[in-house]
C-alpha cells in the first residue's frame, strides 16, 4: 500500500467520512471561510457520499460523478422543484475542491481536472434604471429618526456596495471627516469602503438625532409615536425598508438591496473604474466573480444617463 494514503485505525485506508471531516477543518481554519460555507460544502458532499457510497477516496471516480450528475438533473428537491445549472454546478464544484484537497495531501485520487463543470448561464444582473433608483433614495421624507435612518442606509448602501450583513454589522462612530471605513466581509477579509458626499450628509443628520448609547449604526425601532431602539437592525428589516419606499416610490419591479449593490458596481464600472478596483470595493475573493458586470449590456449602457456624475469623484478609482 503506497506511503500517500492515510492508514486508519482498521488498518485499510481512512474513511471517507475522515478525509471530508478534515477538509471542512482546513476549509474553516486554514482556508478562514465562514461556518456557512463549512455547511455547504458538507451537506453538498454528504449527498454525493450517499448516492455514490463511496467508502474511501478511490472510490471517487469519473462514473460515479456522471451518475451523481444524472442523479441531480432527474431528481426534485424538496420544495418539488428542479435544481438548477448553477446548484448542480455548486455539487460538482465541492467534489473537485475535494479532490485538489487530497491530492494536495498526497493521496492518489481522480484528477479534479477530469471532472467536467456544467454549463451555466451566465448570471444576469438586474440593475434599477436611474431616474428609478433618484426616486428611490428621496423616497423617505420627514426629520424623525427613523425616517433619517431609512435615508441613511439607502444612500449608504449605493454609495459603498455593502452587502446587506455588513451594513447591519456597522457601528455608529465613524470618521465622516475622512469619509472611509474597513469592513470585516466574507471569510473575515477586511476592505476599505467609501461614503459619498451625499452618504455623508444624511448619516451626519441621522446621528444627530440619535440620543441613545447604543453602538449600532442602524437600529430597529418601535413602532410607537416616540420611537424606542429595540437592537441592531436584521437583514430581513432592510429588506422591507427597501421594497416599501420602492413602492412608495412608485418602481413597477421589486428592489432588493443586493441590486443596489449591483448598481453600485455597475456605476463605477461605467464611470471607468478597472475591473480590479471594483473587485476590491466589491469583497470578491475571485475577479471571475466581478467579472458578470461587464456583461450589463451596451444597450443598457446606451440607454442611461448618470445623474450621479461625479459623486465617486472623492474615491480617487483608477
Amino acid at each position: 500500500m503506497g506511503e500517500a494514503r492515510v492508514i486508519g485505525y482498521n488498518g485499510g485506508m481512512a474513511s471517507i467520512q475522515a478525509l471530508v471531516r478534515d477538509y471542512l477543518n482546513y476549509l474553516e481554519i486554514d482556508k478562514n471561510r465562514s461556518v456557512k460555507t463549512r455547511e455547504n460544502y458538507e451537506r453538498y458532499l454528504k449527498v454525493f457520499l450517499a448516492f455514490s457510497r463511496a467508502k474511501h477516496e478511490k472510490d471517487i471516480t469519473v462514473s460515479a460523478v456522471k451518475e451523481f450528475r444524472l442523479h441531480l438533473a432527474r431528481t426534485k428537491t424538496a420544495r418539488g422543484g428542479d435544481y438548477t445549472k448553477a446548484t448542480q454546478a455548486y455539487y460538482v464544484i465541492a467534489i473537485r475542491n475535494f479532490l485538489k484537497y487530497l491530492l494536495k495531501q498526497g493521496h492518489d485520487v481522480l484528477s479534479p481536472d477530469m471532472i467536467e463543470l456544467p454549463k451555466v448561464l451566465r448570471r444576469q444582473i438586474d440593475i434599477v434604471e436611474y431616474r428609478d433608483l433618484e426616486r428611490l433614495l428621496a423616497a423617505p421624507s420627514g426629520n424623525g429618526v427613523r425616517v433619517l435612518r431609512d435615508r441613511a442606509i439607502l444612500e449608504t448602501l449605493f454609495s459603498t456596495g455593502l452587502r446587506i450583513s455588513e451594513l447591519c454589522a456597522l457601528n455608529r462612530y465613524l470618521d465622516l471627516e475622512r469619509g472611509e471605513l474597513s469592513v470585516r466581509g466574507k471569510g473575515g477579509k477586511i476592505r476599505v469602503v467609501f461614503f459619498s458626499e451625499r452618504a455623508k450628509k444624511v448619516l451626519r443628520d441621522y446621528l444627530v438625532k440619535r440620543t441613545d448609547p447604543d453602538e449600532a449604526l442602524f437600529v430597529s425601532f418601535t413602532k410607537a409615536k416616540l420611537p424606542k431602539i429595540i437592537g441592531r437592525i436584521l437583514p430581513r428589516t432592510i429588506q422591507r425598508l427597501v421594497q416599501f419606499y420602492s413602492r412608495k416610490a412608485g418602481i413597477p419591479d421589486r428592489v432588493t438591496p443586493h441590486q443596489l449593490r449591483h448598481q453600485f458596481a455597475t456605476d463605477l464600472l461605467m464611470g471607468g473604474a478597472d475591473l480590479r478596483s471594483v473587485q476590491e470595493l466589491l469583497g470578491h475573493a475571485s475577479i471571475a466573480t466581478t467579472q458578470v458586470y461587464t456583461h450589463v449590456s451596451s444597450e443598457q449602457i446606451k440607454k442611461v444617463k448618470n445623474p450621479f456624475d461625479g459623486l465617486f469623484a472623492d474615491k480617487e478609482i483608477v
